[in-house]
């Protein structure tokens, strides 16, 4: 998700169905410690936080490409599979 834009924390929470508060308020902390992302906030009433990748996040983009790539034609495999039975 944050590859493709920036986004505030509630349309994270939105998207990411099924997570937290506090655990997602918890991931996002961790990826901001580690380098992943970048959290601004906005100087706005109520004060707006938005998050995106950083630049060393996007570094990942490659092996986080190939890994979806290698998802869809193992998803492919799985299905040819289970229709010959």
């Amino acid at each position: 998700m944050l590859v493709f834009r920036k986004m505030r924390y509630l349309e994270l929470q939105r998207l990411l169905n099924g997570i937290g508060s506090k655990m997602l308020s918890k991931e996002l902390q961790h990826l901001e410690i580690n380098g992943l992302i970048s959290r601004t906030v906005q100087n706005t009433k109520p004060i707006t936080v938005e998050y995106e990748l950083s630049e060393y996040g996007r570094s990942l983009k490659p092996l986080l490409d190939e890994m979806s790539r290698w998802g869809k034609e193992h998803k492919k495999r799985i299905v040819r599979e289970v229709s010959r039975i």
